[in-house]
């Protein structure tokens, strides 16, 4: 497949990740060309979205001059950032990097991600820095929209809990009846190739996105029927994660004493096109049997 119409290219940050991937499938299907933006264009990643139709561009948020070669030309942005590479402060000066570069080249319309209630002053540091970069995108002038993608349904899909579901466990540091709003990438990416293929629709706009809400014991109800055995939930003390995250340990008391607000049952009559997923439907769409062999 070939695209011969730069004018509506949107380049895509993060191509080759969860999100940016999902967001460049879901335009590519929609018969919009893509510039996948990536720091290694022969990963496997990168070959795979070059095979559907994409142009895959080298761009490294750390070095601006490459940015603003990879960003000319494009109509719209997809623009996500992420702290776990190295810490919040880089996420920040990488983010204003790319929305600064996306600026300066006349990018139309940037669609950013960020992360549910990080505009409410949570206190986790991964959700802050998301709002700090909300904030700058505001400040430049260009039409934007925010979409903000509640907890990742793909997380269930990671060893930590896949070590657990092999002893019939399911363990969070939250109590077992407190909701939790879940997406998965596929979902982030079906919604923004709406607002970037309708900005008029969206444009200005602040939406937190969720496609379902469980509490961890109906989780672990989900998974244990995916997985063929009984599945029991376990509230880990948040020490536990501290150890290893103080930033997520954060977060899940916040979760457990906040939670996330979104209207999942809005979002799905407004936007039926998304072709939301349930957290059942998303379970029933993988193999759990060969997770857990």
């Amino acid at each position: 497949m070939t695209h011969t119409i730069p004018s509506s290219t949107v380049a895509v940050a993060g191509a080759t990740g969860a999100q940016g991937g999902a967001t460049a499938r879901a335009l590519l299907a929609r018969g919009r060309p893509v510039r996948a933006l990536t720091r290694n264009p022969d990963s496997a990643a990168a070959r795979q979205l070059r095979a559907i139709g994409a142009q895959v561009t080298y761009a490294d948020f750390a070095h601006p001059d490459s940015l603003r070669g990879a960003l000319a030309g494009s109509s719209a942005l997809f623009a996500m950032t992420t702290p776990f590479e190295a810490d919040v402060e880089q996420e920040v000066r990488e983010g204003v990097a790319l929305l600064n570069a996306a600026a300066s080249a006349g990018v139309g319309h940037i669609v950013f991600t960020s992360a549910t209630n990080a505009d409410r002053a949570t206190g986790i540091p991964h959700f802050d820095s998301k709002h700090r970069l909300e904030r700058h995108l505001v400040s430049l002038g260009v039409p934007w929209t925010v979409i903000a993608p509640a907890a990742f349904m793909d997380q269930y899909r990671e060893s930590w809990t896949l070590d657990a579901l092999r002893r019939g466990e399911f363990c969070r540091p939250m109590p077992g009846e407190r909701p939790v709003a879940l997406i998965p990438a596929v979902d982030i990416g079906s919604f923004a190739a709406l607002a970037l293929s309708e900005p008029e629709r969206f444009t200005g706009r602040r939406i937190d996105i969720a496609a379902d809400e469980l509490t961890g014991r109906q989780i672990a109800a989900v998974l244990g029927a995916a997985c063929g055995r009984p599945v029991r939930y376990i509230e880990l003390p948040n020490e536990y994660v501290e150890r290893y995250s103080a930033a997520l340990a954060t977060m899940f008391r916040y979760f457990a004493a906040v939670g996330m607000d979104v209207d999942v049952s809005g979002l799905r009559r407004e936007y039926p096109e998304v072709g939301w997923h349930s957290f059942a439907d998303w379970v029933g769409e993988h193999a759990w049997d060969l997770a857990l062999a």
